[in-house]
């Protein structure tokens, strides 16, 4: 493998990423072109210790799971040595991330939902990946931002226009605590997209939120490695797909912006990973 720092999945390969970014204080990652066909793309991240709990009774705590503060995680990542083109390996967890699903949604960045459970010990509970198309990007944020820094961006309103623009954007979301039930994972929806629903919405919002996590039903299973996928469509369509299956879709910009809040708000899950993802969308917008 082939080593590097960084700033959930299908069968088939996607094609490779059309830009290649870097964050300067941790490392980079080589660009090739064999054939006219381009190759992979360099991640930055940053790891921290942590452990997956072993302990049965924490189980009955899972209902807990996901408020809005999480300690941000940095990730060691390696490039599969058969696969440098198309995947990142987290690891830490394992865990593959492609580098371009949907054949034009590039990965931006990655990072680890962790969990305080009972005051006792953090598990964690998934890793995810944020995806966006190159090209709406560059048309929505381009005038804009095009010419600006990174350091120029926090002091603008980039993170709300790029969750409210008419973007296409995927948060994948890959399972690492095993004994995760898909009630857990309703009830820290109805938490922290509730909460992001009010905030941005005001209150009457019930039924928006309602129609969106009634899509995890108790049906579903999700062991360790599954998969969901939180895909926002051009119009604002919000679809929800697990292991493969789609469960769902809701056409509401609200909802989007509450979903992408989590990750790229103003109090994301995983900090560093909202940092890797902005440095990733300023080197799309400076090419």
């Amino acid at each position: 493998m082939v080593s590097l720092r960084f700033p959930f999945s299908f069968p088939q390969p996607p094609k490779p990423p059309r830009h290649s970014f870097l964050r300067p204080s941790y490392a980079t990652a080589a660009v090739a072109a064999v054939g006219g066909a381009a190759a992979a793309v360099g991640f930055v991240a940053a790891t921290r210790n942590s452990t997956n709990p072993q302990n049965p009774f924490l189980e009955s705590a899972l209902n807990l799971l996901f408020s809005n503060h999480s300690s941000p995680l940095w990730a060691s990542l390696s490039l599969a040595d058969n696969s440098a083109a198309s995947s990142v390996v987290d690891s830490k967890t394992g865990f593959s991330f492609p580098s371009v699903i949907g054949d034009s949604q590039q990965l931006l960045g990655i990072g680890l939902r962790r969990k305080a459970i009972l005051g006792l010990k953090n598990i964690n509970v998934y890793a995810f990946g944020v995806y966006a198309d190159n090209d709406d990007i560059k048309e929505s944020l381009s005038e804009k931002y095009g010419k600006l820094t990174v350091s120029e961006l926090q002091a603008k309103e980039f993170d709300k226009d790029v969750m409210e623009g008419d973007i296409c954007m995927t948060v994948r979301l890959q399972i690492v605590y095993g004994k995760l039930s898909i009630r857990s994972v309703r009830s820290a929806f109805e938490e922290s997209v509730g909460n992001r629903l009010q905030k941005f919405g005001g209150s009457d919002n019930k039924e928006l939120l309602h129609k969106f996590t009634s899509q995890f039903k108790d049906e579903y299973k999700i062991p360790r490695g599954s998969v969901i996928d939180l895909s926002k469509e051009r119009g604002h369509v919000l679809r929800t797909i697990i292991d493969g299956k789609e469960v769902g879709s809701i056409q509401s910009q609200l909802l989007c912006r509450a979903i992408l809040d989590l990750y790229i708000g103003e109090d994301p899950f995983d900090r560093q990973a909202k940092e890797d993802i902005r440095q990733a969308l300023t080197s799309i917008l400076q090419q």
